[in-house]
């Protein structure tokens, strides 16, 4: 099975929606989804995941499902002098991993800047339901690995966030999460793909092929990141 977790388009935030540029750039992923195909579509709730994946579930004739727990965890902000307000992945890197003890993953909320029980409790959750989702598509999570209940060749497409998807990234590589967070940016409208490796039979593994790839605006000649990555991007 391949997991392509899909960032929205050039978002609109005031109006819920994606920019003129976005439209551009979902128009263009759509070509891209035609082209390789897909099997099945699912959506965040939120007004620029759902218009970003509409193109594509146009282009391809195909019906989609909303999961409510793909919506950004915009909730979880804190003050960080000097940079002000920002949302928990948009921490500074440096003190990121300026910070000690590193982090890893069952302890990075100890992390001074994460103790707010808030921040935990959302990624927690967003565990349980990956776990459950991927149990839906015949892959239950026994520890770090995965026991194959019904094993597929399925592309499955789920169009989400920005904050979502690196946090999605981290649970399912048992990655700490703040070192994804500082370390990966997911670009409007790109594609990262897990792959659910099958080596041993009746396990699957999480890995990553591709993240955060955006060939599809190359191929459009549309400009492939915005003038500066700004901070609070979601």
């Amino acid at each position: 099975m391949r997991l392509q977790i899909i960032r929205h388009a050039d978002p609109d935030y005031p109006n819920n929606t994606i920019t003129a540029a976005g439209h551009l750039e979902a128009a263009a992923l759509a070509k891209r989804m035609a082209r390789q195909g897909l099997d099945r579509i699912y959506t965040s709730p939120l007004g620029r995941a759902r218009d970003t994946m509409k193109y594509s579930a146009d282009a391809l004739k195909m019906d989609y499902a909303v999961e409510e727990w793909t919506a950004e965890m915009s909730d979880c902000r804190l003050a960080v002098k000097p940079w002000g307000d920002v949302v928990m992945w948009d921490i500074p890197g440096e003190v990121i991993r300026g910070s000690t003890p590193y982090p890893s993953y069952d302890t990075w909320h100890q992390a001074p800047c994460y103790t707010k029980p808030l921040y935990k409790e959302r990624f927690e959750e967003l565990r349980v339901n990956s776990d459950a989702f991927l149990a839906r598509h015949g892959y239950v999570r026994e520890g770090g690995i995965y026991r194959v209940e019904r094993p597929n060749r399925e592309r499955i497409a789920v169009f989400c966030h920005g904050g979502f998807g690196l946090c999605w990234l981290a649970h399912l590589l048992e990655i700490p999460v703040p070192l994804v967070w500082s370390g990966f940016w997911l670009p409007p409208s790109s594609v990262t793909t897990i792959l659910f490796d099958e080596r041993s039979k009746g396990v699957g593994v999480p890995r990553a092929i591709g993240v955060g790839d955006v060939s599809h605006l190359y191929e459009a000649g549309l400009p492939t990141q915005p003038a500066g990555i700004k901070a609070n991007y979601d």
